[in-house]
């Protein structure tokens, strides 16, 4: 894929957001609001390829955004980057049903090593920026891989938007 038409995402998991695994709650449903609209803006500016690293939380949301941004565009294509094999085999059944379900329906899967390590997220989360000329990230002020993604690409000169979690 063409990196200035590539966009990849960073945020967080349900651990770090106020409403939990609550997705019913207004204050996620309005940030998936803003999530699509970030989504559709990137597009407006020619990105067309659209990278997610498949952890719980905020990538779930991403992803399925970006899916539903392919149904309504033409020329969108998803890409599941996944950090490991077993990166989900400690989820919840339901959580391992959603994921699967969503890396079913993207166009690419890349597998950025076999097995689980230390370094294997931060290995990911290097990949997606490396081939991105944007990142869309959700982000809160905390220490972790999000904020280790936001400052890899500052430094990689990616253009960022940042959608703040409201608490």
């Amino acid at each position: 894929m063409d990196r200035e038409q590539t966009c990849c995402f960073t945020g967080h998991r349900p651990e770090k957001l106020p409403w939990r695994y609550d997705e019913s709650d207004p204050r996620c449903v309005e940030l998936k609001g803003r999530l699509a609209a970030a989504l559709g803006d990137a597009y407006g500016k020619g990105k067309r390829h659209f990278i997610c690293g498949m952890a719980q939380g905020a990538d779930f949301y991403f992803c399925e955004a970006a899916l539903a941004l392919r149904e309504n565009r033409p020329g969108v294509t998803v890409e599941a980057a996944l950090p490991c094999e077993e990166q989900a085999a400690r989820w919840r059944e339901r959580d391992r049903d959603r994921y699967f379900g969503l890396i079913r329906r993207c166009d690419f899967e890349t597998m950025v090593q076999h097995h689980y390590d230390r370094g294997c997220m931060l290995r990911r989360d290097r990949y997606m920026v490396d081939r991105s000329s944007m990142l869309i990230a959700v982000y809160g002020g905390m220490l972790g891989g999000t904020m280790y993604t936001l400052s890899y690409a500052m430094k990689h000169g990616l253009d960022i938007v940042t959608l703040d979690v409201q608490s």
